[in-house]
This record gives structure tokens, sequence and C-alpha cells, in this order.
């Protein structure tokens, strides 16, 4: 007489299938919105960055009030040059 417990080639249903897919998405989606949550707030720090005086977005928006037809113009041409490289 044997005292071995016969292993047996158990293949998980559809449910449990199911259940991991599941699990794994979730997982992925949470690592997706942690890589989204660092990026978002490295963008809003580089934003705040540039808005002190003296910074990129600080002289784009003094030189936008003081001309703002001059400005429209080179943001259409940028626009333009954008869209014909694609």
């Amino acid at each position: 007489m044997s005292t071995e417990i016969p292993q047996s080639d158990h293949q998980p249903g559809m449910a449990e299938r199911a259940i991991d897919t599941a699990a794994d998405v979730s997982r992925t989606i949470g690592e997706v919105a942690g890589g989204l949550h660092s990026a978002v707030h490295r963008l809003t720090s580089a934003v705040e960055a540039s808005r002190k005086p003296g910074g990129t977005l600080a002289t784009v928006a003094a030189i936008t009030r003081e001309a703002p037809l001059a400005s429209l113009f080179v943001a259409f041409l940028f626009g333009v040059a954008v869209a014909r490289r694609r």
C-alpha cells in the first residue's frame, strides 16, 4: 500500500483563468496609474519652475501680453511647420 497522494493534472477552469487575468490587469493598471502620477508630478514641477520670473513661460507670457497679434502669428507658423512634418 502506497502513502503517496496522487497528483492530478488540474487544469484551471474558465472562472479561475478569468480571475487570474483580472488580477493581472488590475496590477498593470495600478503600475500605469503610478507611472502617470509621477509623470504628472514632474510636469507640474517643471511648469511651476518655468513660471517663476525669468523662466521660459514667464517670458512667453510677457511677450504675449505686449504683442498678442504677433504671438498668435508665430504660434500659427509653428503649427503649420509641425503639421507639415507629419
